[in-house]
């Protein structure tokens, strides 16, 4: 009897060492998950005539944007443009499509609009985009390099804010 809890003594080792490495190779594993994890934030800009709609990444890994999506009224579209009363060519935008995606750099942004304009001679310009903008609704979908999928979004009222206060 003794003899058979000696000979089962090294193989019930081997196994409890056999479940710690499968143990540690899956903590590895969710620590370089968690070690390149993109974490996108949608900022907006409204200052001494620009304005702009950025999708910045501040995390430690890239991120691919698969879809933009702007809702204004109950529609949605892909495109910026279909959403705003303005001509296309008086701003810049970015498009996402499946054979377009974008990817986004730790620290680095994407354009999604922007205007330039000077505000001493177009406050009328301003003031309507500011409105235009400001029904919009933008959702992000896009995944990281372990093809996690990653959702956000943002409404564009905070545009709104100039024509309330006066």
């Amino acid at each position: 009897m003794e003899t058979a809890m000696v000979l089962d003594f090294p193989l019930v080792i081997s196994f409890l060492a056999l479940l710690a490495t499968f143990d540690q190779a899956r903590q590895q594993r969710v620590h370089n998950q968690k070690s390149v994890k993109p974490l996108p934030q949608i900022d907006l800009m409204d200052r001494d005539g620009l304005l702009f709609v950025h999708v910045q990444n501040n995390g430690v890994g890239p991120m691919t944007v698969d879809k933009l999506t702007f809702s204004k009224n109950g529609g949605k579209s892909h495109r910026i443009q279909d959403c705003l009363d303005i001509a296309p060519e008086r701003y810049h935008h970015v498009e996402v499509t499946d054979t377009n995606k974008k990817v986004i750099i730790p620290g680095g942004f994407l354009l999604v609009f922007s205007e330039q304009l000077d505000p001493s001679d177009n406050q009328e310009m301003i003031a309507l985009f500011r409105q235009q903008l400001s029904a919009v609704h933008l959702q992000v979908e896009g995944r990281d390099i372990y093809d996690n999928k990653i959702s956000i979004e943002k409404s564009l009222a905070w545009f709104a804010r100039h024509s309330k206060n006066g």
